[in-house]
């Protein structure tokens, strides 16, 4: 059974309800599929098991001999038993990463669930290899782990982890931070807009490369990109930054909130705003148009995996006419979702962590037209009739800002559309 309890309070609205019980969630070495991407000059290093390479190889359809920028040293017996020295083993799988790429500056040793049973420490070994390598090489440790984590605190693990590392901005003038992994192009996108609104300086965190990691100080106002960046929030709040409360770019609603959170930050004119932001919007709905008809009434139903779910449903809700059933999420975060809370429609019940069996049974009874949910559940609800997106699709996947409004919203109609075609 569920122990069910009140996470928080909403005014004027229902409760978020904890649950707590059977999980099925992917660990967050996921993550080091769309980090490896973004940093292009970094190597993800895991200390793991057989299990945890197959893992990441199937996850970022490569095979190994393509000499991707991530590995695994993999633990053996003795290694578990404690017969052998595991330090040793490590040292000598950097030095042929090292050897074999030279141009990588940083190496993330990433810890999974095997590595963090037997207590290896990680931190100390990045350290000693940093020291080792008199600093022409970035080492830097974070978890992986999937004990108690869902996969995409790896990227708030990793970040959390760069955080404490980022050069010091003493100059004493206002910039911007924008937190979160963000394809190239997207990246792109909102550089421009920032630039045509007159802000700046503007950094993306992480950075494409480990060179150009932005300073932090008293005066960087922090926009969050990702909606899953808890630990990294704070660990860059006590660098100094301060957090700009925005709903996410996820559509034009959200994307125009997140930009005028920024604007209002630097003191640009709302009549300078809208000048630079109509013709986006613009875009951005007219993309929306063909969707919302699909999805308008539709029910949906959100299962907790991504930690994007509040933001998601709002934006289907609001922009695209979907009606809510169940919004879970595996945590919530009351500082890093305050401003998507008040978005979202009052009497919808919202669900704080995992209890498989009995929120499956209320997907059943509730039978919504499509269901947001992890890959390993996507295939049994399919077999009872039942559409699924599986949730770790929108993490792959553009769907941040103006120009990707419609593709966010055509990754919902898709499975309706493959219903009506199955049933032709």
């Amino acid at each position: 059974m569920s122990n069910a309890v009140l996470a928080s309070d909403r005014p004027g609205s229902a409760p978020i309800i904890q649950e707590r019980g059977q999980r099925a969630v992917f660990c967050g070495l996921t993550s080091i599929i769309w980090l490896h991407r973004k940093i292009q000059d970094a190597f993800f290093l895991v200390v793991g098991s057989r299990t945890c390479a197959h893992l990441i190889q199937s996850a970022a359809g490569v095979m190994i001999f393509a000499e991707p920028r991530f590995a695994t040293a993999v633990l053996q017996d003795r290694d578990l038993a404690g017969l052998a020295d595991a330090n040793e083993e490590l040292d000598r799988v950097a030095a042929q990463v090292i050897a074999r790429r030279p141009e990588i500056k940083t190496i993330f040793l990433v810890s999974s669930c095997p590595s963090e049973v037997i207590k290896l420490d990680l931190a100390n070994a990045a350290q000693r290899l940093g020291q080792k390598y008199d600093g022409r090489i970035r080492f830097v440790d974070y978890s992986g782990s999937g004990i108690e984590t869902t996969f995409t605190q790896g990227e708030d693990s990793c970040l959390e982890s760069l955080a404490a590392q980022l050069p010091t901005d003493d100059s004493g003038k206002p910039a911007l931070m924008v937190a979160g992994s963000l394809p190239d192009i997207v990246e792109d996108q909102f550089a421009r807009l920032f630039e045509q609104l007159g802000i700046g300086p503007v950094h993306f965190f992480p950075a494409r490369s480990s060179n150009e990691m932005p300073p932090i100080g008293p005066q960087t106002r922090l926009l969050l990109a990702q909606p899953f960046l808890g630990n990294t929030t704070r660990a860059l709040g006590k660098r100094g930054a301060t957090l700009l409360p925005a709903p996410y770019p996820y559509g034009a609603e959200g994307t125009t909130a997140w930009l005028r959170a920024a604007a209002d930050a630097f003191g640009v004119a709302p009549e300078h705003f809208d000048q630079v932001t109509a013709a986006p919007k613009a875009r951005a709905m007219r993309a929306l148009e063909a969707p919302r008809e699909r999805l308008a009434g539709k029910r949906i139903t959100f299962l907790p995996d991504s930690q994007m779910e509040l933001p998601l449903a709002r934006f289907l809700h609001r922009e695209c006419g979907m009606a809510l059933g169940e919004v879970g999420t595996p945590f919530f975060d009351q500082q890093t979702m305050a401003a998507e809370l008040p978005l979202l429609p009052e009497g919808v019940r919202i669900t704080e962590g995992q209890d498989l069996d009995p929120q499956l049974d209320r997907v059943r009874a509730a039978r919504p037209d499509l269901t947001v949910c992890g890959m390993g559940i996507a295939n049994p609800l399919e077999s009872e009739g039942l559409r699924t997106k599986w949730s770790i699709e929108l993490v792959f996947t553009p769907v941040h800002g103006y120009d990707q409004a419609g593709d966010l919203a055509g990754l919902f109609t898709r499975p309706l559309l493959r219903q009506d075609m199955l049933e032709v």
